[in-house]
C-alpha cells in the first residue's frame, strides 16, 4: 500500500535529485516532490566549466537521471519554480503563486549563487558569471563565435577552468587576481604557484596582486557594453567579454527566514539534520558537524552533493546514518589533472610536503599540521592514490614527512 506521506526537496541540482533517488532506493513509497528554479532536468555542475564548456560533453551525459526515471519512480518535478517561503510550524512551502504544499519531511538543497562584485560596469550585458547550464552554453557560444579576448576577474577554480577552456578555443585570456597566487586560500602559495606557471605556459596574461577598479564600458545604442578592465594602478585592459569568478555564496535565505540555525551555511549535525528535526540540508549550504574531522565544515564541491543525499534520505526516514566522508574535489586544466582529498582550515597547516616533481607536474602534495598529521593531500597527474590519502587524513595520526616525500616508499 502506497504511503500518503509527502517528502519535499527544495533544490533540483545533484544534491536535490540525489535525495529523491536515495529515498526510493531506501524503499520510501510516499510522495516525493522536487522543486527547482531552473527549467532543466537536474544535472551535475563540474562539466559546466570543463567538458561541456569545451564542447566535449552534451547535456544528456551529465543529467542525474533521464526524464523517464522521475516518471517511473513517481517523483514530481516542479522545474522553473522558486519556493518563496518555508513554514516549519505548519510544515508547508509556499510557491510563487502563493499556493502551498504540505510536507512531512523536507530536504534543503538550494546550492550557491555566484558572488557579486560591486564595480562600475558590472551590469553590462557582456559581463558573465558561470553557475548554470545556460551560463555555460552562453560562454561556449562566445568562444566559438568570434570572441577574441576574455578578461577573468578571480583566479579560483571557476576562473582558471574557464581560462583553460577559452585558451583551448583560441581566445586570448587575461586573469586578474588580488592575491599573490591563484587559489591562495585553498592551496597556499607553493601550490598556487604551480597553477600560475601552468597558465602562463599556455599564454594566459596572469595579473597577480592586482585589483580591479572598474569594468570599462562604451555606449552601444541604448545599452553600455563592457570593453575591458581598468586596474587599480590605472592600467586598462581591452576585452570583448568579462567573466566574474570571485567565489560563491550559499543560498540560505529560505532557511534563515524559516528560523533555522545558520552561520556560514545551514547548521546540520552529523546526520545532516537541521535545528528543525523534520528538515535536513545537503550540498553547498550544509555546514556540518563532521564526526571524523571535528568541528563544522562546509564544502562547495561535487562529491558532497553526490554523497550526502544517502545519509539525508535515511535521516528523513528515521534511520541511523552519519556523514563521515572526507571531502574530495578535482580539476582538469590543459594537461593537468588533479584530485584533492581532505580539509585544511585557514591557518591549520604548518607545512607542505611534496612527493614527486612539481616542475613536471607529476606529484603528490601533503598538508601537515604542527604534529605532522596529514590534513589533506593533492595528487597531480598521479593516479590511484586517493584512497590511501583518504586513509591518512582519516587516521588523524602523525606521519613521517620524509617517508611521505620518498617516492620509493609506499604511502
Amino acid at each position: 500500500m502506497t504511503s500518503d506521506r509527502r517528502f519535499i526537496v527544495v533544490g533540483a541540482g545533484l544534491g536535490g535529485a540525489g535525495v529523491a533517488k536515495a529515498l526510493r532506493d531506501n524503499d520510501f513509497d510516499g510522495l516525493i516532490t522536487v522543486i527547482g528554479a531552473e527549467e532543466h532536468l537536474p544535472y551535475e555542475r563540474p562539466p559546466l566549466s570543463k567538458e561541456h564548456l569545451s564542447g566535449d560533453k552534451p547535456f544528456a551525459e551529465f543529467t542525474v537521471a533521464p526524464d523517464a526515471w522521475y516518471r517511473d519512480h513517481r517523483v514530481e518535478l516542479l522545474l522553473g519554480t522558486e519556493v518563496r517561503a518555508i513554514d516549519p510550524a505548519a510544515h508547508t512551502v509556499t510557491l510563487p503563486d502563493d499556493s502551498t504544499l504540505s510536507y512531512d519531511k523536507l530536504a534543503l538543497a538550494t546550492g550557491s549563487r555566484p558572488r557579486a562584485i560591486d564595480l562600475p560596469g558590472a551590469d553590462a550585458p557582456n559581463v558573465y558569471t558561470l553557475r548554470t547550464l545556460d551560463d555555460s552554453d552562453t560562454l561556449r557560444e562566445l568562444f566559438a563565435g568570434g570572441t577574441r579576448r576574455l578578461a577573468v576577474v578571480g583566479a579560483g577554480w571557476i576562473g582558471l577552468e574557464v581560462a583553460a577552456a577559452a585558451r583551448n578555443a583560441g581566445v586570448a585570456v587575461t586573469v586578474v587576481e588580488n592575491a599573490e597566487q591563484p587559489l591562495l586560500g585553498v592551496l597556499g602559495p607553493e601550490m598556487g604557484a604551480v597553477f600560475a606557471e601552468l597558465h602562463r605556459e599556455h599564454d594566459v596574461d596572469l595579473r597577480l596582486n592586482t585589483g580591479v577598479a572598474e569594468i570599462t564600458t562604451r555606449d552601444a545604442g541604448a545599452i553600455s557594453v563592457a570593453t575591458g578592465l581598468r586596474l587599480d594602478d590605472g592600467t586598462e585592459l581591452e576585452a570583448d567579454a568579462v567573466l566574474i569568478a570571485v567565489g560563491a555564496v550559499p543560498e540560505i535565505g529560505l532557511a534563515e527566514a524559516a528560523g533555522l540555525d545558520t552561520d556560514k551555511g545551514v547548521l546540520v549535525d552529523e546526520h545532516l539534520r537541521t535545528s528543525d528535526p523534520d528538515i535536513v540540508a545537503v550540498g553547498d549550504i550544509a555546514e556540518q558537524q563532521h564526526p571524523v574531522l571535528g568541528g563544522r565544515i562546509r564544502v562547495e564541491h561535487w562529491a558532497t552533493a553526490l554523497n550526502q543525499p544517502e545519509v539525508a534520505a535515511k535521516t528523513m526516514l528515521g534511520r541511523e546514518a552519519s556523514y563521515d566522508r572526507i571531502p574530495y574535489f578535482f580539476t582538469d586544466q590543459y594537461d593537468l589533472g588533479m584530485e584533492y582529498t581532505g580539509y585544511v582550515a585557514r591557518g591549520a597547516a604548518e607545512r607542505v610536503v611534496v612527493r614527486g616533481d612539481t616542475g613536471a607536474r607529476e606529484f603528490v602534495a601533503f598538508w601537515l599540521d604542527g604534529e605532522n598529521r596529514v590534513l589533506a593531500g593533492m595528487n597531480v597527474n598521479v593516479w590511484d592514490v586517493t584512497d590511501r590519502i583518504r586513509e591518512l587524513v582519516a587516521a588523524g595520526e602523525p606521519a613521517d614527512p620524509d617517508r611521505l616525500a620518498d617516492t620509493s616508499a609506499e604511502l
